[in-house]
C-alpha cells in the first residue's frame, strides 16, 4: 500500500543527499521516479536537487500555482512511475499537498516528501503544516547543534552574526545566511558563527 511520506528536519541534516539516496533505489531497482523540487530555490540552478556533499540530479521544478496531479498523471500516460519524490516540500501549498495525498490514495503511488518542519521564527511553513496533518508516516532527519544537542531551530543571522528575529518568511540561502540550533541556544540567541 503507497502511503504519502513526510521527511522533516533543520537545515543542514542531508534531506536532499537522503531524497538522492531513495531515488537511487528505486532506480537501482528497475523502477521510474519523478522528481520535483522548489523553483524559487535555484541556488545549483533552476530545477536541481542538489546535496551539500556534491551529489545532484534534474527535477521538474515547482512553484505555488502547479497542479502537481496533473502534471504526473500527465507524464503516467506516457511513462511508468513507481514514486514521487519532492525537495523543499515545506514551499508547497496545502491543494498542493492535498494532490499529492490524492496520488497516493487513488492511483497507490508512494509519494517521498523531504522539507522543513518551521522556517526562522519558529513557526511552520504552509507546506509542512499540512504534510505534517495528512502524511502517513512522519521522520525526523536529526541534525546537530554545535553545543551537541539536537538541532530542531532554523536561525537566520544577519551580516554581524546575529540571529534575525523578524523578517519574511522566505529567503533562500545556504550557511552564509543560516544555521541550524537546540531550542536552548535558538532562544537564547547563541550563535557560533
Amino acid at each position: 500500500m503507497a502511503k504519502l511520506h513526510f521527511y522533516y528536519s533543520s537545515m543542514n541534516a542531508g534531506k536532499s543527499t537522503t531524497l538522492l539516496q531513495a531515488d537511487y533505489n528505486y532506480r537501482e531497482r528497475g523502477m521510474e521516479t519523478i522528481l520535483f523540487t522548489a523553483a524559487l530555490d535555484n541556488r545549483a540552478g533552476k530545477g536541481v536537487i542538489k546535496s551539500r556533499i556534491g551529489i545532484q540530479t534534474k527535477a521538474i521544478p515547482f512553484d505555488d500555482t502547479d497542479d502537481l496531479a496533473e502534471i504526473i498523471t500527465s507524464k503516467m500516460k506516457t511513462e511508468e512511475i513507481d514514486c514521487v519524490l519532492i525537495d523543499e516540500a515545506q514551499f508547497l501549498k496545502r491543494e498542493q499537498v492535498a494532490q499529492l495525498a490524492s496520488l497516493v490514495d487513488l492511483k497507490n503511488i508512494p509519494v517521498l516528501a523531504y522539507g522543513l518542519r518551521t522556517d526562522f521564527l519558529g513557526e511552520t511553513f504552509e507546506g509542512s503544516q499540512y504534510l505534517l496533518a495528512w502524511a502517513d508516516e512522519i521522520r525526523e532527519i536529526k541534525a546537530i547543534c554545535d553545543c551537541g544537542k539536537k538541532a530542531i531551530m532554523n536561525a537566520r543571522k544577519n551580516k554581524k552574526g546575529h540571529i534575525e528575529r523578524a523578517g519574511e518568511q522566505i529567503e533562500i540561502g545556504g550557511n552564509e545566511r543560516y544555521i541550524s540550533l537546540c531550542r536552548k541556544c535558538y532562544f537564547e540567541g547563541i550563535s557560533y558563527w
